[in-house]
């Protein structure tokens, strides 16, 4: 979901490649569980119809079955996805690509834009500004009227939540797992500046990029493929 649109042509090729490198590096390191919040794959642009409906290019579905098949074979997967097709699509894919095809995908409306009180004002309110990150940025600077946004820091806290809660729910099976999350440009952004992890101008937040969430030593922490971690603190998820 961005106003900032790209091209249906897009032909690039490494998308998800820096994603599955952190997970293999977390799980190679002896990880037993993790939680990757990531972006859909690649998509269509067609503005005449609601943004929430462009499904997935032929080239952006290729690139999810290829992450999956580069995720290492040592961990099992349990897919969740905000419920627009384009996210439920990436989600079953990557597993598919991981030879995953008895688990099914589960929508989480958690995944979605549910922070945005008045979709058509926030997509005015895009437009206006010059794009995702610079509404991102009014959003956070408290810029933005109540009735359109909740509070940055409110939707930042529940989405660490459902994210801690996947965290702990009981495993699959006894055998390392990754629950995949699969979301919105807008909202790794959200979650990435709100933690502390990232400022929002710090790197795009491409196809397939994601945040990865993990306890090591007693702390839950939150990774980018960028190199930064941070500790996920309480007051980070107090409401």
């Amino acid at each position: 979901m961005t106003a900032d649109a790209g091209s249906n042509a897009d032909t690039r090729t490494d998308y998800g490649q820096v994603t599955a490198k952190m997970v293999n590096d977390h799980f190679g390191n002896g990880g037993q569980r993790a939680v990757l919040l990531m972006r859909h794959s690649a998509r269509e642009y067609n503005r005449d119809i609601n943004d929430l409906l462009n499904p997935l290019t032929d080239h952006g579905r290729q690139l999810a079955l290829s992450m999956g098949s580069e995720l290492t074979d040592a961990i099992q997967l349990r897919g969740y996805a905000s419920p627009p097709e384009r996210c439920m699509e990436t989600a079953e894919l990557v597993l598919k690509g991981a030879a995953e095809n008895m688990q099914s995908v589960r929508p989480l409306e958690a995944l979605g834009i549910f922070y945005a009180l008045d979709h058509i004002r926030m997509w005015k309110g895009m437009s206006m500004s010059g794009g995702l990150a610079a509404y991102l940025t009014q959003w956070f600077g408290d810029e933005i009227e109540a009735d359109v946004m909740m509070p940055p820091k409110s939707a930042v806290a529940m989405i660490l939540r459902v994210l801690r809660g996947k965290l702990d729910a009981p495993a699959l099976a006894a055998k390392p797992q990754l629950d995949l999350c699969v979301s919105h440009d807008m909202t790794v952004y959200t979650v990435r500046h709100g933690s502390g992890l990232e400022p929002i101008a710090a790197a795009p937040v491409d196809f397939l990029d994601g945040l990865l969430m993990y306890r090591d030593q007693g702390q839950l922490l939150l990774r980018s493929h960028h190199g930064g971690v941070v500790e996920v603190h309480e007051d980070l998820l107090s409401l």
